[in-house]
């Protein structure tokens, strides 16, 4: 069965972690890590050199997480990250050449949108599933609700700015599925391995979004 964007996004809720691995050995650390704070799928970001062989070891290690590659702003990165085992990919803006090759490649995609152009752009190749970048605070929190009149049914993973103090607010959307972020597995805290503390941001994410769960 192919598993579409918007069920990676119900299953990475409330958060999709976006790990920016510079050494490929800490990889499958800092993913058990945030596995046993509740995490299920997260994304590996191409922003450094060993990316691909740090999404590779996640991969082998952990087949029962999702784990996704991220900014890819070169078409030809599609098929690159699905050789590395990717089963999503995500970028933090749309064209026509990331949508062709995101269709060539057979992976669910999941295209950064901002404005309300980009989001018919995304629109008018079938994505219903965007990521909102970057979102800035209460700008973006408006700007979502002011989007969810006229795209009804599509869904949002905001990042870039979100926090845990700013968490909820997003969440609290019905046209957001989930929020990504770099804050529950930060470069220092994989640098320094603290995997306990990784573990306990990732819990705190899970328990806050519980909270708005069951009172909405």
């Amino acid at each position: 069965m192919t598993l579409r964007m918007d069920e990676v996004l119900q299953q990475a809720r409330p958060v999709l972690p976006v790990l920016v691995i510079e050494e490929p050995g800490l990889a499958i650390d800092v993913a058990r890590a945030l596995h046993a704070g509740g995490v299920r799928v997260l994304e590996v970001t191409l922003r450094t050199p060993r990316a691909l062989d740090a999404l590779a070891a996640i991969r082998a290690e952990l087949p029962e997480l999702l784990v996704g590659a991220g900014t890819l702003i070169h078409p030809e990165q599609f098929l690159e990250v699905r050789e590395a085992g990717a089963q999503f990919a995500v970028s933090p803006g749309f064209t026509e050449r990331l949508g062709a090759a995101a269709e060539d490649s057979g992976l669910p995609y999941l295209p950064g949108v901002m404005t309300p152009s980009e989001v018919l752009l995304a629109l008018e190749y079938g994505y219903r599933s965007l990521k909102l970048f970057p979102a800035n605070g209460n700008a973006s929190v408006k700007m979502l609700k002011s989007l969810k009149g006229p795209f009804t049914g599509i869904r949002f993973c905001p990042t870039g700015g979100i926090t845990p103090d700013n968490l909820l607010s997003f969440l609290r959307l019905p046209n957001v599925a989930c929020v990504g972020g770099t804050w529950v597995a930060p470069a220092n805290l994989i640098r320094a391995r603290a995997w306990d503390q990784i573990t306990q941001l990732a819990s705190e994410a899970f328990e806050l979004a519980s909270s708005l769960e069951h009172h909405p």
